[in-house]
């Protein structure tokens, strides 16, 4: 298995160069050449396996230059009880008849990200040393939230490598920026940025491609990398959990093997709904994926229209993680639906950089409506789904979880589409304390972010995640804020450069 650049096909990697660089020369997302099939036998054989060697069986058909103890080595490490605090690693929690939510945040940073990043440091040093690079990696991450910490966490000391993270200064929880500003390791580095998630994104992007910064990173023995979904080494772990959960119901007795489900994303990045996407041309039957946005609708609108926009008002919402008007992933399912056509692509995406907008052909906005099902809800909807499940099943979710289960109700209402379904569970509801407990009381509150914490623990039952209590006696290591333009300047600063 190759991999090619969605902005020149003619570009031919293997999986260890793909993840080692990230992203491509020509700014292009790394894709493989083709999608591997699993039979329906295979799908159910996975059912009897263990998370880690479902995971391992996924990946031998994407990562064939890995042998099977290199990749065995890398998910029993990743995909552990020291990592997760579950035995399952991804929860199936049945919320009401037919509706399943797959609980994705029960590793050490509470939210989905965990799913990835706690494999790819052990894929990106086992790349690096398969195609013999002595260069130390520097990985740079945007993020929205969850990424960050996540991604802090699993290179965490990690040898031979080095994470900075940028995030926006007022576009993350208060609990995601205690996570980040407190973490620990050797070779981490946290800055916030004064602007949206965008301005965090385009500046790494920017950076990733810049030549001479590239010069400078060679000649001090330094290379980029990657850990947001951009990377492909962290978009092939999130595969594997739509695999895994379709085998889970089939050996639950849930559906029958051959069944078709629904499986509904809260996404702002179009990383997660896009692993999906490549689970069910995999083999997963798979009716409908619905795509759920917050107010931040700019992946509705595309959906439904074909015409993706960002000249529109940002909105900082109570789902900071999907506060996103450029969805990077979008380019590699673009690619997919031209026909790999690079000339289409580096058309769009440079009149996206340019005029903030492009407008897709009818047949890929036929394939996008035969595919997707797209909606999205504002702030107080998705507080109100947070009171409504939490009324009726006693189930508490985060506001993320939330938005998929308002845009669900809706598909529901608008359809009348009665096929069992997998919702995509994103973060613990701790991590977002004061919208969650506004949410289930009515009303803000002037406590503090623990004692919300607190009072969450006591009307929900649900434990209070080790790693979160544990913040409240951590000190702050990271304080930077820095303008958006200033990005370039702080990296090489920090890197000594």
């Amino acid at each position: 298995m190759f991999y090619n650049s969605t902005r020149n096909s003619n570009v031919k990697v293997s999986s260890a160069e793909a993840i080692t660089q990230g992203i491509s020369v020509d700014g292009g997302l790394f894709v493989p050449e083709s999608i591997p099939a699993l039979s329906l036998e295979e799908i159910r054989a996975v059912g009897e396996m263990k998370y880690a060697d479902r995971a391992a069986f996924v990946f031998s058909k994407y990562l064939t230059d890995f042998t099977d103890a290199e990749i065995h080595y890398c998910t029993d490490n990743a995909y552990s009880a020291k990592n997760f605090e579950t035995e399952s690693i991804a929860e199936i929690a049945h919320l009401f008849d037919g509706t399943y939510m797959l609980e994705l945040w029960h590793g050490p940073t509470c939210a989905f990200k965990d799913m990835a990043l706690q494999i790819l440091p052990y894929f990106l040093t086992t790349s690096a040393k398969k195609i013999n690079l002595d260069k130390k990696i520097v990985i740079l991450v945007a993020t929205s939230g969850d990424t960050g910490k996540a991604a802090l966490e699993g290179f965490r000391d990690v040898e031979g490598t080095s994470i900075l993270v940028f995030y926006p200064e007022d576009g993350v929880s208060p609990m995601q920026k205690r996570q980040m500003k407190t973490q620990e390791g050797e070779n981490v580095g946290v800055c916030a940025i004064k602007g949206n998630f965008d301005d965090c994104q385009n500046g790494v992007k920017a950076i990733f491609t810049d030549y001479d910064v590239k010069k400078q990173l060679e000649e001090a023995g330094l290379m980029f990398s990657s850990a947001n979904s951009i990377n492909w080494g962290r978009l092939v772990p999130q595969i594997v959990y739509y695999i895994s959960s379709y085998a889970e119901l089939v050996k639950d007795g849930e559906i029958e093997l051959g069944d078709k489900i629904n499986i509904v994303v809260p996404t702002g990045n179009f990383g997660n709904i896009l692993a999906a996407y490549y689970a069910k041309h995999m083999g997963i039957p798979v009716n409908k994926l619905i795509c759920a946005s917050n107010v931040n609708n700019v992946l509705t609108d595309f959906i439904n229209t074909g015409v993706y926009d960002r000249n529109r008002q940002f909105y900082a919402t109570v789902s900071p993680s999907m506060d996103i008007l450029i969805s990077s992933n979008l380019e590699r399912l673009l690619y997919l639906m031209t026909g790999k056509n690079d000339k289409i692509i580096r058309d769009w995406f440079g009149k996206l950089a340019s005029d903030g907008r492009y407008e897709v052909t009818e047949d890929v906005k036929k394939k996008l409506g035969e595919e997707f099902w797209a909606g999205c809800c504002n702030d107080e909807e998705t507080k109100a789904a947070i009171n409504a499940v939490y009324g009726k099943y006693s189930y508490t979710c985060d506001t993320h979880t939330a938005v998929a289960v308002k845009v669900y109700e809706d598909y529901k209402n608008a359809t009348g589409d009665a096929t069992k379904t997998i919702i995509a569970s994103t973060a613990s509801p701790y991590k977002f304390s004061a919208a969650v407990l506004e949410a289930l009381e009515g009303g803000k509150s002037d406590i503090d972010e623990y004692a919300k914490v607190d009072r969450i623990a006591e009307l929900s039952k649900l434990p209070v995640p080790a790693a979160l209590a544990d913040l409240k006696n951590k000190s702050q290591r990271f304080n930077d804020v820095i303008e958006k333009a200033d990005q370039k300047q702080y990296v090489l600063r920090t890197l000594g450069i």
